[in-house]
């Protein structure tokens, strides 16, 4: 009998074989992951031309338009709810796909995975572990690469015997394979810069624990992570067609205009749900104490302002954003924040009429800084009461005027408490959020303060 094709997860064990179990938790394994990837693509992208071919699952792992227009994809993404998976690019008959869509069997498991082959680059990524064991698995060793290969195009095989076949003839078209000793010297610190960038500082103090859920919850918000996880996976894809569409040069104005309002819509959901995953999963599964570090509120809110434009200015919005100069930094969690502040201003405008101008102060308040989001009405225009919100359960509130499902108020106080702040909010006229100015402390023999010249990072 002839053997029976791998499971992806087997692979990622096979990759996971060499290395000593992790000590991470998943947030953490998915931040390295995140960077990787991106220190991964600036890679590829220092260099002449790049082209070649990658494989993954769940869902595509490269996201640069240079390199999904010059490299061939093999994916392996999960069924949607109806059976029917959406189609990526080059799916269909008669075309020239430069993604190939796959099935994914339950039995592979869905942690990212990620093998890229360039003639002078190849690498394969993987998340691995148990809960609280989580790790980044990163190998640049062609025999592991060489096997890994043989056995995806195993699998390619009884999936799929054409996308097998063109496998086989990318891999001839890119010729004898070098790895670049160089690249993998740099891989390393290159992530962990990219690390550092995306929380400045050192990591001071640990916010307080959250409240366990009520037991009879559990199961509830068990259901409500596996819909949030069912809902961002088809927009995912569909955001990915969009973004290959919008590289074609022949699209008319219009075509590429709604095109990029998708994407956006697809964005913003994707991220919304993202908050409702995350929320769910912190009142089932508590992680206790989260981490912060110093963290520029400032630069994440001029990081954030183009994308706020962008999205009041389809609802016919204006923004109005003002930072008084000189702040300290602040102590939180860098990446949920920009999240949940992202999340924020969805949560805030939604049921604003055309014309409103959505007023955002930042500011020093005693030992906090004030961050504060306001709707300026035109004058002498009635403002309607927001309808009562219908509580859904301990994280979702639905607004019946609208039919729109966000989180509740106290799950946004919960998880900006995690992030060491405090939330208050004044339905349908503000949203106040306070977070703690990092203050000078030493740290193994270390003075760090908030002035420049003592930034985080320094030598001592």
């Amino acid at each position: 009998m002839p053997n029976p094709s791998p499971l992806l997860e087997e692979l990622r064990q096979e990759l996971a074989a060499p290395v000593p179990p992790g000590r991470g938790d998943e947030e953490g394994a998915r931040r390295q992951w995140w960077a990787a990837l991106a220190v991964l693509q600036d890679t590829l992208l220092e260099q002449p031309s790049p082209h070649g071919l990658w494989l993954a699952a769940p869902l595509p792992a490269l996201y640069e338009p240079t390199l999904l227009q010059r490299f061939q994809g093999w994916v392996w993404t999960p069924p949607a709810p109806s059976g029917l998976r959406p189609e990526l690019p080059g799916k269909g008959a008669g075309l020239n796909p430069k993604i190939w869509q796959l099935a994914l069997k339950e039995a592979d498991g869905t942690d990212p995975l990620l093998v890229l082959i360039t003639a002078k680059l190849q690498v394969a990524l993987a998340l691995f572990g148990e809960p609280q064991r989580r790790q980044l698995i990163v190998s640049f060793d062609h025999k592991l690469l060489a096997q890994l290969l043989q056995r995806l195009g195993a699998r390619l095989g009884e999936d799929n015997p054409v996308a097998a076949i063109d496998l086989k003839q990318k891999l001839e078209k890119l010729g004898p394979l070098q790895n670049s000793a160089r690249a993998a010297e740099l891989f390393w610190p290159r992530l962990a810069e990219r690390l550092a960038a995306a929380a400045p500082g050192l990591t001071l103090i640990a916010a307080p624990k959250g409240p366990p859920a009520p037991p009879g919850a559990a199961d509830q918000l068990g259901l409500l992570e596996a819909l949030a996880h069912e809902v961002r996976t088809p927009l995912a894809t569909i955001r990915t067609l969009i973004r290959s569409l919008l590289r074609r040069q022949d699209l008319p104005a219009v075509a590429e205009n709604r095109l990029r309002q998708i994407d956006a819509e697809c964005s913003e959901q994707i991220d919304r749900f993202g908050l409702i995953f995350y929320a769910a999963e912190a009142q089932r599964q508590p992680q206790g104490e989260r981490l912060l570090a110093r963290t520029d509120l400032e630069a994440l809110l001029l990081q954030l302002q183009p994308g706020w434009e962008s999205q009041l200015q389809r609802r016919d919005l204006q923004l109005d954003l003002r930072i008084e100069t000189g702040l300290p930094a602040v102590m939180s969690d860098a990446a949920l924040l920009e999240k949940m502040l992202a999340g924020l201003m969805d949560r805030f405008s939604r049921n604003f009429p055309s014309g409103v101008r959505v007023k955002v102060e930042l500011q020093a308040a005693g030992d906090k800084l004030k961050l504060r989001f306001s709707g300026s009405h035109n004058p002498g225009e009635d403002q309607a009461e927001p309808a009562p919100e219908a509580r859904i359960g301990p994280v979702l509130t639905w607004d019946p005027g609208t039919g729109g499902l966000q989180l509740s108020p106290q799950a946004t106080q919960q998880l900006f408490a995690s992030l060491g702040g405090r939330f208050t909010e004044r339905r349908g006229n503000s949203l106040t959020l306070y977070l703690p100015i990092a203050t000078a402390t030493i740290v193994e023999g270390c003075e760090e303060s908030n002035d420049p010249a003592f930034s985080a990072g320094a030598e001592c």
